[in-house]
């Protein structure tokens, strides 16, 4: 390891600064392949945002909101812009699949680094249960009389099969997931924006916003409550920072990807709802159905539903397929730190970590198999963890960039290509809307559960750490400083 060395008359001392100080996590982490592209890699940060969350999810959020669900998204757009600025920030300074797993251990705590990684691996392969399911539900639109579970191990065994060849197999067939979602949502909006401006249709336009009950027909109290299921909508931006571990040019891939998430986001989710909502009144696009169904059924465009159902489709493979790169990577990143077993942060020639992409996929199998046999109650357990281990992350994300500053404003080091504006009020902005939002899904009926069962799960977890991991991690913490 090496150090900056001050000279003064009593001698000379070493002074760590925070690259090399971070440098011991980021060379247990090696071995991964750097094969992302820079293009790849601005295609899985987008592709991360557009997922079953806008093609599904924002029924409910419209529900919830209303027309005002358009300032729901755009204080979501928000926290996320600001979330991706702390990440790209920290990401530039240290590129490793740990990343902010690894960050929160180093600049924070290892128990944060352990509970964050944990709480976020948990989440996610819950969520891609829920997602392997969904999938199988989309395909008895063609195949109504197939068993569900045929779907379910079919899709499963070629995504992972997908993961395990090599990292260069997952950028490319993501690439693809995310150019056909891309261009469905495109494909949208140049519709829209024909028929609501250039149809003469009279039924069509922004009366439409307030028609029905008023802009904010649920009050404030209902946009706010929206905010929450527009967080889960853009959940996966977060993991181009894991990405970048294996990316060819890291600092470039991800200044490039945070320049284009800012424009697409505005443009996909703000555009898209707006032009929604101006062709279906609220209260029938706030159904139970994808709005993008209602809206290409009430144009009168012939077999809308089956096109809409093979782009969420798409979506949901392609957020299986993240969600099995992300969680592999997390599990890798946890056996090099020593919270995990030793082989699972074994490689294979490719450099894939087949153990720990196995073990998340048997988490699937899991996830599943408690899903299909008691699907009331476990499923109301596993969205609960994986809701609140996904804004326990976002959450960790900011607290951890803030102390990320601190530290390098203390001991210096050289100066970053990319950093977030209005540091500390950017950064404590979002980590208060965080807190926010994590404290309304207590007060929510539908979202109470969140906190109900992910504290427990946290103080769980904690009680893990002490028992088994503490000495470990606080004797390797030292070494890394000294």
């Amino acid at each position: 390891m090496s150090f900056v060395c001050n000279h003064n008359n009593k001698g000379a001392r070493h002074v760590t600064t925070p690259d090399n100080g971070f440098a011991k996590i980021t060379n247990r982490e090696l071995g991964l392949r750097r094969q992302l592209t820079s293009g790849q890699m601005s295609m899985i940060a987008i592709g991360g945002a557009i997922g079953t969350g806008l093609f599904m999810g924002s029924a409910y959020a419209i529900g919830y909101a209303g027309p005002s669900v358009l300032v729901s998204y755009a204080i979501g757009a928000l926290i996320t812009l600001l979330l991706m600025g702390c990440l790209a920030e920290m990401t530039v300074a240290h590129s490793t699949s740990g990343s902010f797993g690894a960050y929160a251990e180093f600049y924070v705590s290892p128990l944060a680094g352990f509970l964050v990684r944990y709480a976020y691996w948990a989440a996610i392969v819950l969520a891609v249960g829920a997602e392997v399911t969904a999938v199988a539900m989309y395909m008895k639109y063609w195949f109504a009389n197939v068993p569900e579970w045929v779907w379910i191990v079919s899709f499963s065994s070629v995504l992972i099969v997908l993961n395990a060849i090599s990292v260069k197999t997952f950028g490319t067939f993501e690439y693809w997931f995310s150019t056909i979602k891309i261009s469905a949502i495109v494909g949208f909006i140049i519709l829209a924006v024909y028929v609501v401006f250039g149809s003469g249709n009279p039924e069509y336009g922004v009366q439409n916003y307030t028609a029905h009950g008023g802009f904010f027909p649920n009050g404030l109290s209902g946009m706010w409550i929206a905010v929450i299921v527009s967080i889960f909508s853009y959940l996966s931006v977060e993991m181009i920072a894991v990405a970048a571990g294996e990316a060819a040019d890291p600092e470039q891939a991800v200044k490039k990807a945070f320049r284009a998430t800012i424009v697409r986001l505005v443009v996909f989710y703000l555009l898209t709802l707006a032009l929604m909502l101006a062709i279906v009144p609220w209260t029938q696009a706030g159904q139970t159905q994808s709005p993008f169904v209602t809206v290409m059924q009430t144009i009168g465009i012939p077999g809308a539903t089956g096109v809409m159902n093979f782009v969420i489709l798409i979506a949901a493979l392609s957020a299986m397929n993240s969600q099995l790169y992300i969680t592999t990577r997390m599990m890798f990143s946890l056996s090099r730190a020593g919270f995990a077993p030793k082989s699972m942060g074994a490689l294979s020639k490719s450099g894939i970590p087949l153990n720990a992409l196995l073990l998340s996929s048997s988490g699937i199998a899991l996830a599943t198999l408690l899903n299909v046999v008691y699907p009331e109650s476990s499923f109301t357990l596993m969205m609960a963890i994986s809701m609140f281990g996904a804004i326990f992350t976002w959450f960790m994300i900011f607290l951890t960039h803030f102390f990320f500053r601190r530290y390098r404003k203390r001991h210096g080091g050289p100066k970053l290509s990319f950093e977030l504006r209005w540091f500390p009020c950017s950064t404590l902005l979002g980590l208060v809307l965080m807190g926010a939002v994590m404290i309304t899904t207590y007060f929510t009926e539908a979202l109470k559960m969140t906190l109900v069962f992910g504290v427990p799960f946290l103080v769980i977890l904690s009680a893990v750490y002490y028992a088994f991991f503490r000495k470990g991690a606080d004797k390797a913490s030292s070494n890394a400083l000294a």
